[in-house]
């Protein structure tokens, strides 16, 4: 996992999430600047992924390999199951959802970190 890669990527996910929660107080249904938002974090997600399978490829391992894999895959189905929800229910309470969506990305990727650099599953 490469630090500066995974700030990069929760600024930006903090960044839209903070925009989902002030559409949401604007009681503004999601619409599509804000779904371009979420299409580019899920694109660095995947780009995070491959850095890491890269990375595991590599002979580099974190501490715990099974909770770090749990989490590359669990984040990258976060957001577009935030994304599915807030379609099927277009209103202000959706744009909250996606807002919460986002703001779980810096937790799983934070966990990530904690693991990779030998945190383990306990932190």
């Amino acid at each position: 996992m490469i630090p500066g890669f995974a700030v990069a990527l929760v600024v930006c996910a903090l960044a839209v999430a903070v925009w989902a929660f002030a559409l949401a107080v604007a009681d503004r249904p999601p619409a599509r600047p804000l779904l371009i938002g979420l299409g580019i974090i899920e694109a660095l997600l995947v780009v995070q992924v491959v850095i890491s399978v890269g990375l595991l490829i590599a002979g580099e391992r974190p501490d715990d390999l099974l909770t770090f894999v749990s989490y590359l895959v669990g984040v990258l189905f976060v957001l577009p199951l935030g994304t599915v929800w807030a379609l099927a229910e277009r209103s202000r309470a959706s744009t909250a959802v996606l807002g919460v969506a986002c703001g779980t990305v810096p937790v799983l990727l934070l966990r990530m970190y904690v693991v990779w650099v030998g945190g383990g599953a306990g932190v």
